[in-house]
């Protein structure tokens, strides 16, 4: 008998206790939308000023958008050529990539990005573009570790869809003379995504079954060069069509999600990069290991969740991590020179080669933006300035 008082409650406190669990994570869920709610109203009421654009000589071509909305917002207007500070480097833009980042500044989606400073009616920064590639024009007089005609990469201040931007000092680092403007271009945001993820989050280690979901993508290619050179098992899930280029990439498996879902199978991973956001929290705690770790960087389109977008997936993943042995969390790239650094050192040694998929003209920003928000592109689009190329 006292074996049975001491199982019986065992077999309903289970089931309390998940309902208990749901009931909590719901409310946290609503109070963080009440509180974005809150901030909207604030922001709505207060409003937001268009920083200016400013026009004179010397001018230059740049990419503008003075409303939210589709590609077709998007014009090439002749603008005043950025002048650096003291702290800066203005650089001749040869090549910009496209990011989701962009296309969400761009419509104005989730809502709560401009609730958080984009702009509530209309974007506060005309401008668009972060990562970039060229050479350098101009030194401020602080900067000492860069000299006009260096060959650069890095990010410009969100504005470099243009002929010439501004860039801070520590944003910039010198090109691998092994890689092409275009791919320097791919690297900045896309490949510290998928660095920081595996390292910094994922904690990656040789020897480990790591799984990218979206292995094709921007992040993706990245992703699972970065994992086979810190010596990992690397599983790449992509569709068809893009099997044979991530097996290129050093992928030891391929899966391809048309026919086979990861989620189902008995193998289990250390670690899971989630490109995509297809997959619900309960499919990736089957796919790993007890004490694994699942990373979520992005997912959906343009207009998927259009208030808060692919967050509510991470929100969910981090209030439900304390009360899981799995390790469920998000992250969001952070731009460091030392990290721009070692993606340079990758490169120089031949370890990641950027994936270009199509370049344009800056001529063609709209043809360009349409095609990344298809959502069908095989690692990187590209602008190229100064150039008549063709997609």
């Amino acid at each position: 008998m006292s074996a049975n008082l001491k199982t019986e409650p065992t077999s309903e406190t289970s089931p309390r206790r998940k309902g208990r669990i749901r009931r909590v994570l719901k409310r946290v869920f609503y109070l963080i939308l009440i509180l974005i709610g809150a901030f909207a109203v604030y922001a709505w009421a207060t409003g937001a000023r268009q920083d200016p654009i400013e026009t004179g000589e010397p001018h230059m071509k740049a990419v503008v958008y003075t409303n939210y909305g589709s590609p077709d917002v998007l014009e090439i207007r002749n603008i005043k050529k950025p002048i650096p500070n003291d702290d800066q480097v203005l650089v001749k833009v040869r090549a910009a990539s496209l990011n989701p980042l962009d296309w969400h500044y761009m419509e104005g989606t989730p809502y709560m990005i401009r609730a958080m400073g984009a702009g509530l009616r209309k974007p506060k920064s005309p401008r668009l573009g972060v990562d970039l590639a060229g050479t350098v024009e101009a030194v401020g007089k602080n900067v000492t570790q860069f000299k006009p005609g260096d060959e650069v990469f890095g990010t410009g201040h969100g504005a470099a869809f243009a002929e010439y931007v501004c860039a801070g000092k520590t944003k910039l680092v010198l090109k691998p003379a092994n890689i092409t403007f275009e791919q320097a271009a791919a690297v900045p945001i896309a490949a510290l995504t998928a660095l920081q993820g595996l390292r910094d989050k994922g904690k990656v280690q040789p020897g480990q079954k790591v799984l990218i979901n979206g292995a094709s993508g921007g992040v993706g290619t990245f992703a699972v060069q970065i994992a086979k050179s810190f010596g990992a098992d690397v599983t790449g899930v992509c569709s068809t069509k893009n099997l044979d280029l991530v097996r290129s990439l050093g992928a030891d498996h391929v899966i391809d999600y048309t026919k086979e879902d990861f989620t189902s199978g008995a193998q289990r991973y250390d670690l899971i990069l989630d490109n995509v956001g297809t997959q619900p929290l309960s499919g990736f705690r089957r796919a790993l290991k007890p004490q694994g770790i699942c990373v979520m960087i992005g997912g959906g389109g343009p207009n998927e969740g259009r208030w808060i977008g692919a967050l509510a997936r991470p929100v969910k993943a981090l209030l439900l991590s304390p009360f899981v042995s799995q390790q469920m969390s998000m992250m969001l790239a952070e731009i460091r020179q030392e990290d721009l650094t070692v993606m340079r050192d990758l490169m120089e040694a031949g370890k990641v080669t950027p994936v270009v998929d199509k370049t344009y003209p800056l001529s063609q920003v709209r043809e360009a933006m349409k095609y990344l928000e298809a959502g069908h592109a095989r690692g990187k689009v590209i602008l190229t300035m100064g150039q008549d190329n063709k997609a």
